[in-house]
């Protein structure tokens, strides 16, 4: 089943939710003002990406960075021209020119780069199909690029590009201290105090991505901007949808485990065999410090990995009055709790945001079913 259309109608991060979610295997191939891109999917793992909106390929990463010569890329492309079935990167892998451990840092690195570019395009147009030949003769973008052995996760992917753009677009801000506005330490004015709070990650993550939240495309976006708040607070964290009687996986950042999204939807927990985390999701409040244990929390731990947290935080998602997702994070092996009453504030602002667009969907459907 292919899937085709405009980035005005369904942008990027959308797409990258349907593939990744749907685990599909294929090519995306976005085509804008900007250049032409490529990304290669395997059940919901992106493998290789590239864009001609970029002058220097992984070929020149690799030279740049002096893990390969230049000498050396022209006697390997002396080389393909005889071997027309192998690829430049295999080539040099097999000349011992570079080791393969190396190409694949670099590509994970280049597909970043090339989908933190893409996450900007807002116009044109995206065909996904099942056949990986649809370049349409532009086989010289696969041509310069290498399909990774383990492909990487969407949604990282897309939290990355995130906060790539966020530290880029908020670069040329000028530094505020105390007193900046005519406040004082005695009398400080409530900017004074804003700009103080900034130093923390908390609080000048709320500033960057509160605007995100206004006018939120989907539920989807929403709980890839919880994700990313987080990520830039604590090492780890798992996201999970909350019915009556149990909590489902949805998504996660920085667990060291293999096929880790996966993972995570595969994870059902029992509420009713935890006091601690009905007591959570009763209360529908914030709850840090010590993990206590029961069945479920050891299972949770387990599946994590990592050994027991020393101190871990739970973030209940509050839409409509109930409990409809719990955000789950830790420092494993790192730092204690970190300062996070801006996460709290936000986690707040979503449920809100969540609401409305929940609201809206409800309104469209009206309109279509009249």
């Amino acid at each position: 089943m292919g899937l085709v259309g405009r980035l005005e109608d369904l942008g990027i991060s959308d797409i990258f939710q349907i593939l990744g979610i749907g685990k599909k295997t294929g090519t995306l191939v976005i085509t804008g003002s900007r250049g032409t891109a490529f990304i290669d999917f395997s059940e919901g793992a992106i493998m290789m990406a590239e864009t001609s909106a970029f002058e220097h390929t992984l070929s020149d990463d690799l030279a740049a960075s002096g893990a390969v010569k230049q000498t050396t890329f022209k006697l390997a492309q002396s080389v393909k021209g005889t071997l027309p079935g192998k690829g430049l990167f295999e080539i040099l892998i097999e000349l011992g020119a570079v080791k393969k451990e190396t190409v694949e840092k670099f590509a994970r690195k280049r597909i970043e780069k090339v989908v933190c570019e893409v996450m900007q395009w807002t116009e044109g147009d995206f065909l996904f199909e099942l056949e990986e030949d649809i370049l349409e003769g532009k086989t010289e973008l696969r041509e310069t690029s290498w399909r990774l052995q383990k492909g990487l996760s969407p949604e990282y992917l897309l939290m990355e590009g995130a906060r790539v753009y966020d530290e880029s677009s908020q670069g040329f801000m000028p530094e505020a201290g105390i007193g900046s506005n005519g406040g004082s330490e005695e009398d400080p004015s409530w900017e004074d105090d804003w700009s103080r709070g900034a130093q923390r990650k908390d609080i000048s993550s709320l500033k960057a991505l509160t605007n995100e939240l206004r006018v939120p495309d989907s539920a989807s976006e929403i709980t890839l901007l919880i994700l990313r708040f987080a990520s830039e607070i604590f090492q780890r964290g798992v996201l999970f949808m909350a019915g009556p009687e149990e909590i489902a996986g949805l998504g996660q950042f920085g667990l060291d485990i293999d096929m880790a999204d996966e993972k995570i939807r595969q994870i059902v927990l029992d509420l009713r065999k935890s006091k601690f985390l009905c007591g959570i999701i009763n209360s529908a409040r914030p709850c840090k410090g010590e993990l206590e244990k029961d069945a479920v929390t050891e299972r949770l731990v387990k599946e994590l990995g990592g050994g027991w947290p020393p101190e871990a935080a739970f973030y209940p998602l509050v839409a409509e009055g109930r409990v409809v997702a719990l955000l789950y994070c830790d420092n494993q092996g790192g730092s204690g709790e970190p300062e996070s009453e801006g996460l709290e504030i936000f986690i707040s602002q979503a449920g809100m945001a969540l609401e409305k667009a929940l609201l809206v969907r409800r309104l469209q459907d009206l309109e279509k079913g009249r």
